[in-house]
């Protein structure tokens, strides 16, 4: 069981403007609640404090695991996933192919990208779906951080 307050649980939603910090699906778009997730993971030392915690579409979240750190496909270094916490989205990745798919322009936006499968099937779907409707890509307002 959670000991995550209730107040935790609201500071937080609202610090990551209702949106995954990983593939920023936006809550009001999501089937299904953006879970609260640990960015260092208990199971690897994490802690239920504020600043470990962040909004994940559950997908990413389940990708992620106990996750902390992934190789980087072009330097083929062990590095840092990338802490939705304390970096900027833009500065780590990018949309491409009409906004369907995440690109990572740093080693920990390209490690992240695999480990937490961000172009899965499913994601790429919906997002196709979401560009259609015109609600997808989120602007640069919804960035979080």
């Amino acid at each position: 069981m959670s000991q995550i307050s209730e107040e935790i649980r609201l500071r937080v939603r609202a610090r990551a403007k209702h949106q995954c910090g990983y593939c920023r699906s936006l809550q009001k778009y999501v089937l299904g609640v953006l879970e609260i997730e640990h960015i260092i993971p208990k199971a690897a030392g994490g802690s239920d404090d504020e600043e470990n915690l962040w909004l994940a579409r559950r997908l990413c979240n389940s990708y992620k695991g106990i996750q902390t750190q992934a190789i980087d496909p072009v330097t083929n270094r062990n590095v840092k996933l990338f802490n939705p916490r304390q970096q900027k989205w833009l500065r780590h990745f990018a949309w491409t192919n009409n906004s369907t798919h995440i690109a990572g322009l740093t080693a920990s936006g390209r490690a992240t990208v695999l480990a937490l499968q961000l172009n899965n099937p499913y994601a790429v779907t919906v997002r196709q779906a979401w560009v259609s409707a015109g609600w997808h890509p989120p602007t640069e307002d919804d960035e979080s951080c």
